[in-house]
């Protein structure tokens, strides 16, 4: 048996590969194969705690890897932005001294009650005054919360909006601030500007937004929260270095009329986990430039489908042309709907049997994973190399410079 074999049939003797082409060597695999980078995620979490100028909260929506949680926490990761009592449990089981927050805008009344009396949570948000009830009810008008309003911001800066659903308009945030005042030990504004911001101005413009709530409702603000929105490097999409991010937010919440001893709060999400898992699947068929792969829109690669998100791709078979053609993806399942336009920049001699690895698939990617049609099966395995793209590495060139030299004369 080949060195690797019996971690990818699940034995506990587990073996680290170099990489994507090392797990196909030894392992020829006929399901789609995750690839874990504890090193990525702790680079970034580290990149996170010492230089956001804040506070961060992982978002574990993005990706609820109990291995991933234990790599952000030990590489101070303390706080923990959690979604749904489900998230709740399993946060809680796996780090018992993690500082949890409840930051879905709408709760049943027994997910609050749960979370505050048995699982310890003391960090509540909310963007209506029904859910500051509910709140105050279910945790019998308890002293000791620190409860955040969410305020809706704009998300035109974003790949992906969050402008729609949650948040209370500014027009009508000022009652709601002076009434969570009343019951919070703490109070806290948050917001988010959408998944994969691609410029700084978008917290700077929501920011300003959080500057005329405050001065509106005339109260003491003791947390200030940007939520999530940190991008991750991919084909099409190149940010600016998170770096300029930092100092635009901690520029502009430095001079917010809040409390002098207020915190600043982030929640990162696709920054902390894009970089931890790639994900290698085989060619079952071509059909000119179609390929058909083991997974797909009910798998791995649901943005890959549904929002149009292009992952970064190679292929793992050697001897391939070096020219590569533009290629859409359909998945495993009999529904038209598993299509991924792409394109997907492959050798134009790929044939079935081929292995492609997809790279940043560690938000939205592993965690979108369902049964459906019978498939889903896949094996997870850790490597030592490196991500496909990375925003820590400390080598990225910025996108904003550029080789052209003009002439002053």
């Amino acid at each position: 048996m080949l060195p690797g074999r019996k971690a990818y049939w699940g034995s506990l003797e587990l073996h680290t590969f170099h990489d994507a082409s090392a797990v196909v060597s030894a392992l020829s695999p006929d399901e789609p194969v995750i690839l874990n980078r504890p090193h990525a995620a702790a680079r970034a979490a580290c990149f996170f705690a010492e230089k956001f100028p804040g506070k961060s909260l992982y978002a574990v929506k993005a990706n609820p890897s109990p291995d991933l949680l234990r790599v952000l926490w030990a590489s101070g990761v303390t706080h923990y932005d959690v979604a749904s009592i489900a998230e709740v449990r399993l946060v809680r089981s796996v780090l018992p001294e993690a500082v949890l927050c409840f930051m879905h805008p709408v709760k049943a009344r027994a997910a609050i009650a749960e979370a505050y009396k048995v699982h310890g949570v003391r960090v509540f948000s909310l963007d209506s005054h029904e859910e500051l009830a509910k709140i105050v009810d279910a945790t019998d008008a308890a002293t000791d919360l620190s409860l955040c309003v969410r305020l809706r911001v704009s998300s035109e800066f974003s790949e992906l909006s969050l402008a729609s659903k949650f948040g209370v308009d500014l027009a009508d945030a000022a009652p709601l601030l002076q009434a969570t005042r009343q019951v919070a030990d703490a109070l806290g504004i948050c917001f988010h500007v959408g998944s994969q911001a691609m410029t700084p101005f978008a917290y700077v413009q929501a920011l300003e937004r959080v500057r005329a709530a405050v001065v509106d409702a005339a109260v003491t603000v003791d947390i200030v929260d940007v939520g999530g929105g940190f991008p991750s490097i991919y084909p099409g999409m190149e940010p600016p270095p998170l770096e300029d991010y930092f100092g635009a937010i901690h520029r502009a919440a430095e001079s917010l009329p809040v409390s002098y001893s207020s915190e600043l709060w982030c929640e990162p999400g696709r920054a902390l986990c894009a970089e931890y898992n790639s994900l290698i699947v085989k060619v079952e068929k071509t059909r000119g430039d179609e390929l058909y792969i083991n997974d797909g829109a009910y798998g791995a690669l649901y943005d890959a489908a549904h929002v149009g998100w292009r992952f970064p791709v190679q292929c793992l078979t050697a001897g391939r042309s070096e020219t590569l053609t533009g290629y859409s993806f359909y998945g495993p399942t009999c529904d038209d709907a598993d299509y991924m336009e792409g394109p997907f920049m492959l050798p134009a001699d790929i044939k079935a049997g081929d292995y492609i690895e997809i790279g940043m698939l560690g938000a939205y990617g592993a965690a979108m994973k369902t049964a459906f049609n019978g498939f889903g099966q896949a094996s997870a395995i850790e490597v030592d190399d490196e991500p496909m793209a990375s925003q820590y590495r400390g080598d990225r060139r910025d996108p904003r410079q550029s080789d052209n030299v003009v002439s002053l004369r």
